[in-house]
């Protein structure tokens, strides 16, 4: 027997911390969760419990949103597409309604379901680590219906409720990735398909392997290319050479695990596949110019 919950919560807050209403679908192990938010800055969405969720947000112009160690300020309505091992923190919501979505894999996973979005490497995964797409005018009342008929579903009790939320949240996702390829890979854009296939297959591998594969070679032979010949290509793409993007997807990871876990720097270049901690020390500050511990010590409010 399947058990579906259907939850409408009310929340009640001061009202610089405005929530309009929060629902939620389960069935199983499945779930999706819907929060229309107004006003100034909510902590609500920035709950502890949010955190293993994929996320989407909806923000109006004049909102910042704070994803990894970049702060992101709308000056148009704009889609933020945040991975479950991204760290997210709302911190303001401009004049106008936003929406926040959260759900699990077992909901909609665009890794296994990747052939009906061609998402996974550009909305989540990217190599520039840009979660951020403005849209356009003439596509925002699009978004917004998709954001409304999915809140409308919630309130529903249909037997189809669940594959119709799955269908305007991939209607959302498939819109949200062609904007984002114009705004972003304009030039990759516009090549062959089989050039931003490349750059997709490219994102994806450096974000499953980057903790044990370090160098051009490692991706070239997992591309069954030439490791020049991959060189070349982005350097053709007029895009950041690869060795570059893995050190920096590398020390992404490296700044997550200084932030917020309790590993020593010894234990994180472990984990991540540096057997010499000297050495990865010295990759830490040349690309980012403090030690490790200095960076720890000033995300943590101690450089005095």
């Amino acid at each position: 027997m399947v058990v579906v919950h259907i939850i409408i919560q009310q929340i009640s807050l001061p009202p610089n911390h405005l929530i309009m209403s929060a629902r939620f679908f389960e069935s199983n192990y499945k779930k999706f969760g819907f929060i229309s938010i107004s006003n100034k800055k909510s902590d609500v969405v920035n709950d502890e419990k949010y955190k293993s969720y994929i996320k989407i947000f909806y923000l109006p112009a004049g909102s910042a949103l704070k994803v990894d160690f970049k702060q992101f300020n709308t000056t148009h309505p704009g889609l933020f597409f945040v991975n479950s091992n991204q760290y997210a923190e709302l911190l303001s919501v401009g004049n106008g309604r936003g929406s926040f979505i959260y759900y699990n894999r077992d909901f909609y996973c665009v890794q296994i379901h990747d052939h009906e979005v061609a998402c996974d490497g550009l909305l989540f995964n990217n190599i520039y680590a840009m979660p951020m797409t403005t849209v356009p005018v003439k596509e925002q009342a699009v978004i917004e219906q998709y954001l409304q008929h999915i809140e409308e579903e919630l309130e529903l009790k249909e037997s189809s409720q669940e594959e119709m939320i799955r269908t305007y949240l991939k209607q959302l996702i498939i819109r949200a990735t062609r904007i984002w390829k114009q705004q972003n890979i304009g030039e990759i854009n516009n090549a062959p398909t089989q050039d931003l296939d490349f750059f997709r297959d490219f994102s994806r591998l450096v974000e499953i392997h980057f903790r044990e594969k370090h160098s051009v070679a490692d991706y070239a032979d997992l591309l069954a290319v030439a490791p020049k010949t991959l060189s070349n290509k982005f350097h053709k793409l007029n895009l950041t050479q690869p060795n570059e993007i893995i050190k920096d997807r590398i020390l992404l990871e490296a700044k997550r695990l200084l932030t917020y876990s309790g590993m020593s720097v010894k234990q994180i270049a472990y984990d991540l596949g540096y057997e010499d901690p000297a050495y990865f020390n010295r990759l830490f500050v040349l690309k980012t110019g403090d030690t490790p511990n200095a960076f720890r010590k000033k995300f943590n409010g101690e450089e005095n």
